[in-house]
């Protein structure tokens, strides 16, 4: 019996914690224009369209051969100023995990690029499971997928979170099951 309840706590744990990671929306900067000089893409505009949080992945495609992406403190993003960044990548399909909440300067460090427009401020918010506190007699908390009337491309990943969430629930469940059942 004490291995059945040291199996089913690790199940639990297990399922918790992929609860707790899957959580995170992908954003690609741009939307379908991508990190680009062309086309007039106001990225000031896309960034206050979304809401970030810590966990959220920000994504940038570009063509390498004629850009790229530094990670700036503020002074820098304010003047376009790419000679310390405090990160740079430069693969043209670059994934960056937000990993604390506040601003995010990104800039493109080719010459010109930054003052045409090619740079963005992303605004990380808390997450919403930390802004909200749990009471202490509620039962586990179940996340609920709130869409918007028109959900648009940026809700996508949350919703391919909580339905991957139901499988790796009913998987634990199952995997529980066939070793109590193993056992009896």
């Amino acid at each position: 019996m004490a291995l059945v309840v040291r199996v089913f706590l690790a199940v639990v744990l297990v399922v918790m914690a992929a609860l707790k990671v899957s959580h995170a929306a992908v954003h690609k900067v741009g939307d379908s224009a991508g990190w680009t000089t062309i086309g007039g893409v106001d990225y000031k505009k896309w960034a206050a369209s979304k809401t970030f949080h810590v966990g959220d992945v920000i994504k940038f495609e570009y063509n390498s051969q004629f850009h790229n992406v530094m990670h700036v403190t503020h002074p820098m993003y304010q003047s376009c100023n790419a000679s310390v960044p405090l990160d740079s990548y430069a693969t043209g399909n670059d994934t960056i995990t937000i990993t604390t909440k506040g601003h995010h300067f990104f800039i493109c460090g080719i010459p010109g690029h930054c003052q045409a427009g090619q740079k963005v401020d992303i605004n990380v918010l808390r997450h919403p499971s930390a802004a909200a506190p749990t009471p202490a007699l509620a039962s586990p908390a179940v996340p609920v997928a709130h869409a918007p009337a028109a959900p648009g491309p940026n809700m996508a990943a949350p919703l391919k979170s909580v339905k991957g969430q139901f499988v790796v629930l009913g998987l634990a469940i199952a995997t529980l099951a066939v070793l109590v059942s193993g056992l009896a």
